[in-house]
């Protein structure tokens, strides 16, 4: 049974219900309490362990419904409308001729011989029985039976791996194979070749037997697939939406990458979410530890350390919004926007040439506005870094200083243009970190009209980013240092 809470705990989460280890452990001890033979009493004791929020509730109980659903078989078919199927028009001619002659020939084989036939018949039919596994079970008429080998060879074959609906075939076939498909099959064919009557009707009550099972073995991995592999399948999809290069992006996909970013900003929250003060140990306060122990008549029973604030970082942002590289800005400002619980801090700056800060207009619109906004406004002009350059340095060089990071995020791509590397040195000796990220692979940061050779030593880290898995990782980071 613990196998079988820990395949459920899987399932919660991948319908974003977080469970931890130690809840795991508390719904295995609260189990060991309540037994499983309520499954009300059941399910109503692990929901309070396993889920939180009024919404992890409302998905527990679709998942536990769905998880735990017994899947029947359906009435089987009798064996006299097998029969019946297969053999009833000719019997059905067979007798008529011969009861449309009464005292005839037919007749008295009807009353006579032909009983006696069919009772033998009868007989030999009742002893011809399946010899393989699956056979025995299909015929027996044992739902419940058939329900628990499905169920096991669906553990076999690992049905809660599927993560495309295209799989729902290839699991099919897995779970029949583990059910004893083969042998059934092999039987099926020595039947039909045999010959005889009883054995061809076993052969046609096998088939459709096996056909049966074969619906409702898809049917129950259609189920799994949407138990398993709803959630597993958008987390495939953002999988890939974190590697894929931005610019390869289409419209229609800022939907979806936008919910990935807004969950990495989440996760670096939750990991860098720190009190403002941290404590190092080794470095004692003397000051405060005699005047916290005159009490005590200067034993020291309370030792005091020192302790050092730790500001939150100011981050200046400057992103090129020309051309493809505004798909990287537009995802680097979400980033950094989806982090004002602890960014709170973030001045953002938009150039092709000429530069403009956009950090009132992304704090009071919406995002998709605020882009659009900022795209018209700068994104139209020569991209001109060191035109760029000179306008930070008349707008805000005044107001860096040493716990400033800014970041630049652009491809260095002047135009032939005077690159103005002297005040990205200026820039660099006065804040706390310059970071440049360039969305070209490094091979072309020195070809053409790029400029990074002469901006890459003015700056303290120089990356190459164009994905999602880039972002977060600089950003991850930032923070850290930042702590």
């Amino acid at each position: 049974m613990d196998r079988t809470l820990v395949d459920f705990v899987k399932v919660l989460r991948t319908a974003e219900i977080s469970v931890s280890p130690a809840e795991t452990l508390d719904a295995m001890q609260a189990l060991d309490i309540v037994g499983y033979e309520d499954r009300q009493f059941l399910k109503n004791s692990l929901s309070i362990v396993l889920s939180k929020t009024p919404e992890e509730k409302e998905a527990f109980d679709s998942c536990f419904d769905r998880y735990f659903s017994f899947n029947k078989f359906k009435p089987e078919e009798s064996e006299q409308e097998s029969t019946d199927d297969q053999f009833d028009d000719g019997e059905f001619d067979q007798d008529a001729k011969g009861q449309g002659q009464p005292g005839g020939k037919g007749s008295d084989q009807a009353s006579g011989q032909g009983g006696g036939a069919e009772a033998g018949e009868d007989e030999e039919d009742q002893s011809l029985q399946p010899t393989s596994e699956l056979g025995k079970l299909l015929l027996s008429g044992d739902r419940t039976e058939l329900s628990i080998a499905m169920a096991e060879a669906g553990k076999k074959a690992e049905v809660n791996q599927i993560v495309v609906f295209t799989q729902k075939g290839l699991y099919t076939r897995k779970i029949m194979d583990a059910m004893g498909l083969k042998e059934l099959q092999d039987e099926i064919s020595e039947l039909q070749a045999e010959g005889g009557r009883e054995r061809h009707n076993l052969a046609a009550k096998l088939k459709k037997a096996r056909d049966r099972l074969r619906e409702q073995v898809r049917d129950y991995v259609e189920k799994q697939f949407f138990l398993h592999a709803d959630e597993s399948g958008k987390q495939l999809r953002e999988e890939l939406l974190k590697k894929v290069k931005l610019s390869n992006l289409e419209k229609r996909n800022f939907k979806d990458v936008q919910e990935v970013v807004f969950k990495m900003a989440k996760k670096l929250i939750s990991i860098h979410s720190k009190r403002r003060k941290t404590y190092k140990r080794g470095q004692l306060d003397v000051r405060k530890t005699l005047r916290y122990n005159m009490q005590y008549d200067g034993m020291f029973f309370d030792i005091k350390w020192k302790a050092s604030k730790v500001d939150r970082p100011k981050v200046i942002c400057i992103c090129d919004v020309s051309g493809s590289v505004s798909n990287y800005s537009r995802f680097l400002l979400m980033f950094l926007y989806s982090l004002a619980e602890i960014l709170p801090k973030v001045r953002s700056f938009a150039f092709s040439s000429d530069l403009g800060e956009v950090t009132r207009l992304f704090d009071n619109s919406n995002l998709e506005d605020a882009m659009a906004k900022t795209m018209r406004d700068y994104g139209n002009g020569s991209t001109d870094y060191g035109q760029m350059l000179m306008d930070f340095k008349h707008q805000c060089m005044d107001d860096v200083n040493n716990k400033t990071t800014i970041i630049i995020l652009g491809d260095s791509r002047n135009n032939y243009g005077d690159a103005k590397s002297e005040i990205l040195r200026e820039m660099y000796d006065k804040s706390k970190r310059v970071i440049w990220l360039n969305p070209e692979p490094k091979m072309s940061w020195t070809v053409g009209d790029a400029e990074m050779k002469k901006y890459a030593p003015s700056c303290h880290q120089v990356e190459v980013c164009n994905s999602l898995t880039h972002l977060e990782r600089v950003v991850s980071n930032l923070l850290r240092y930042a702590y």
